[in-house]
C-alpha cells in the first residue's frame, strides 16, 4: 500500500475540491436551513461521475477505484455533509449491491441510470424495531406468481423521499431467521410503495430521509437481487462499502471544520494579537490536524484493501470507529475556538458540529463497530 497519492488521485482530488468549493459550498448553508434536496448539485455532480465512482463505465460509472471514491466523498463532505453522503449512498449502498449479486439486466436496467446521475437511488434496511439489531426484520415477501408482494416499514432511508429505486430487505421465510432475509429491487412508482413521512432531523437536513411504508407493494420477481435468503449476507456486505463511505464523509466533515477554525484563529483578534498565538489554541489545531490525518490513513487502508480484494470488514469499522468519533473531537474543538460565534448559524462550524453527530450512527452505531473489531480479536 502507498501511503502518497497517486498523480491520477491528486488530480481527482483538486477536480473535487474546486468543484465543490465552486459549486456546492455557496449552497451548503442554505440547503441545510431549508431542508432542500440538492438535485441540481447532484446533477453537476454526476456531469463530473461522482454519482458512479468505481461503477464500471461499462454501466454508466466513471470506471476509477475506491480509492478515488473515499476522495470524491471527504472533498465534497468537507464543505457539505449532506451532500457528500447523498453520493456516498448513490454508490456505496444502492449500485454496489446490484454490481455484487444482480442479474445482468438488473445491471443494466438499475445500475447505469443511477451510476451517471439520472436516477436517484435509496436502501431500506432499517425498520423501526430494526436498527442495530438488522436482522429483525418485520417487512414480508411473499411470492405471488411473478411477483412478490412486500408489506412493512423501513425508517431513517436517506434520499428516501426523492428515490427512484430502493433496496428492500424483507422475510421471504419466517423459519429461518437471517437466511429468511431476501433483498429487492423496489421501484418507488410500484404500486404499494408509499413515502410516509420526512424526518426532521438534527444535521444533514438536505438528504431527505424518510420513513418508507409498503403496503401491498407489487415487485415483479425478476427484481429479486440475488437469490432467496441472502439478503442478510448482502445487507452486510453493503454495509462494510457503506462504513467506508461514512469513514469518508466524516474525514471530510472534520477537515472542513479544521479549515474553518484554522482561517478565524488567525482572523480574531483578542488582547491585541491573534488567537492563533495562543498555546491553548495552537494544541487544538495540532489535536485535529494529526486526528485527520490518522483517521484518513485508515480510510485509505480500507479502501486500497477493496481495490485488492481482500476482505476487508473489520479495517472498514476501524475507519468508521476512528474517523466518526474523531469528527466529534474535531467539531467541538472548532467550535470551541470560535468561542461564541461557534454557536452561532451564521458559521460554518455550528452546522458541522450538528452534521457530524449523525456518523457515528447511520451504518452502524460505534457500539456495533467495537463489536464487530473485538469478535475478530477474540477469533484469532
Amino acid at each position: 500500500m502507498h501511503l502518497e497519492l497517486s498523480d491520477d488521485h491528486k488530480m481527482i482530488q483538486k477536480t473535487v475540491r474546486e468543484f465543490a468549493e465552486k459549486e456546492i459550498k455557496p449552497l451548503a448553508h442554505e440547503i441545510d436551513q431549508s431542508g432542500e434536496f440538492p438535485r441540481e448539485s447532484i446533477r453537476k455532480a454526476a456531469e463530473l461521475g461522482f454519482t458512479g465512482v468505481y461503477v464500471p463505465e461499462a454501466y454508466g460509472g466513471a470506471g476509477l477505484d475506491h480509492i478515488a471514491q473515499t476522495i470524491v466523498i471527504e472533498e465534497i463532505s468537507r464543505v457539505c455533509a449532506s451532500t457528500g453522503v447523498i453520493l456516498s449512498v448513490c454508490t456505496t449502498l444502492f449500485c454496489d449491491p446490484i454490481l455484487r449479486f444482480g442479474t445482468e439486466e438488473q445491471k443494466q436496467t438499475y445500475v447505469t441510470p443511477h451510476a451517471r446521475g439520472e436516477k436517484i437511488g435509496c436502501y431500506c434496511l432499517t425498520e423501526p424495531q430494526a436498527g442495530s439489531d438488522a436482522a429483525n426484520q418485520k417487512t414480508t415477501a411473499v411470492r405471488k406468481g411473478d411477483c412478490y408482494i412486500l408489506n412493512g416499514t423501513k425508517a431513517w432511508v436517506t434520499n428516501g423521499s426523492v428515490a427512484d429505486t430502493a433496496i428492500v430487505y424483507a422475510v421471504t421465510d419466517p423459519t429461518k431467521g437471517p437466511k429468511g432475509i431476501s433483498a429487492f429491487i423496489v421501484e418507488t412508482g410500484f404500486e404499494g410503495f408509499k413515502v410516509a413521512k420526512e424526518e426532521k432531523k438534527m444535521g444533514i437536513n438536505a438528504t431527505a430521509t424518510a420513513e418508507i411504508s409498503l403496503q401491498d407493494c407489487k415487485v415483479p420477481a425478476k427484481n429479486l437481487l440475488g437469490e432467496e435468503g441472502i439478503g442478510f449476507k448482502i445487507a452486510l456486505r453493503t454495509l462494510d462499502d457503506g462504513r467506508v463511505g461514512i469513514a469518508a464523509q466524516a474525514t471530510g466533515i472534520a477537515q472542513g471544520a479544521l479549515d474553518e477554525a484554522l482561517g478565524y484563529s488567525q482572523e480574531r483578534v483578542q488582547f491585541g494579537q491573534p488567537i492563533s498565538n495562543f498555546q491553548a489554541v495552537r494544541f487544538m489545531l495540532a489535536d485535529m490536524a494529526t486526528e485527520i490525518e490518522a483517521a484518513r490513513l485508515l480510510l485509505r487502508r480500507a479502501a486500497w484493501m477493496q481495490d485488492n480484494a481482500k476482505r476487508y470488514t473489520v479495517e472498514a469499522s476501524v475507519a468508521k470507529l476512528f474517523a466518526s468519533e474523531m469528527a466529534q473531537r474535531a467539531c467541538h474543538k472548532a467550535v470551541q475556538i470560535h468561542g461564541g460565534y461557534g454557536y452561532s448559524r451564521d458559521y460554518a462550524v455550528e452546522r458541522m458540529y450538528r452534521d457530524q453527530r449523525i456518523t457515528e450512527i447511520y451504518e452502524g452505531t460505534s457500539e456495533i463497530q467495537r463489536l464487530v473489531i473485538a469478535r475478530n480479536l477474540l477469533s484469532t
